[in-house]
């Protein structure tokens, strides 16, 4: 029997693609979900629980399955211990040989370093931008004078945190964070 997995990374992404490609390959029974590949991934562990030896694991592509070699490698195990084999629409991928499972493990290493080169990417132009005095995240909706305002006030008693934010035209949030930054040590009072 062809069981399938599709998955997509967040809620505002569409698994259309990967569904429409194990339709045509004569997957009926499809597994699909929307989560990060760091969470628990609830559809692919009763996807895997549901494969009896003969099955064919079929994917879109294997970086939908595994979020790390060691990852896969222990997805594999499980699919071989069920006595069940994998294929993947996009790649070439045949468990039933020894070179099959060699370049499964290929693939997955190389996904594996494909993100960690992202990943530094990504790191080095934050540091990029800090380095020309661009920080990240969205410009504080109180300048340092105000917040330092808004917990003197808070510190009196006087007023609650929702009396602050109306005062100030702020979400409730915005004051929050403020006296939390003031009573956590190291926080910076700057963005």
């Amino acid at each position: 029997m062809l069981i399938g997995y599709a998955r997509v990374s967040t809620r505002d992404q569409e698994t259309d693609l990967q569904l429409d490609a194990l339709h045509r390959a004569g997957v009926t029974e499809i597994y699909e979900e929307k989560a990060s590949s760091v969470g628990t991934r609830p559809q692919l562990r009763r996807c895997l629980a549901a494969l009896r030896p003969g099955d064919i694991f079929v994917i879109y592509k294997l970086d939908r399955v595994a979020r790390s070699l060691p990852d896969l490698l222990s997805i594999l195990a499980q699919i071989k211990a069920a006595g069940a084999l994998v294929k993947s629409l996009t790649e070439p991928l045949d468990t039933t040989t020894a070179m099959g499972s060699f370049v499964i493990q290929i693939l997955g290493a190389v996904a594996e370093l494909e993100r960690g080169i992202i990943r530094e990417r990504s790191i080095a132009g934050q540091q990029a931008a800090r380095d020309r005095g661009n920080l990240p995240g969205r410009t504080r909706a109180l300048s340092a004078d105000a917040e330092a305002e808004v917990v003197k006030l808070y510190a009196t008693g006087n007023y609650t945190q929702n009396n602050l934010a109306k005062l100030f035209g702020v979400s409730d949030s915005v004051i929050k964070r403020a006296i939390y930054r003031d009573r956590t040590p190291g926080h910076s009072s700057l963005r």
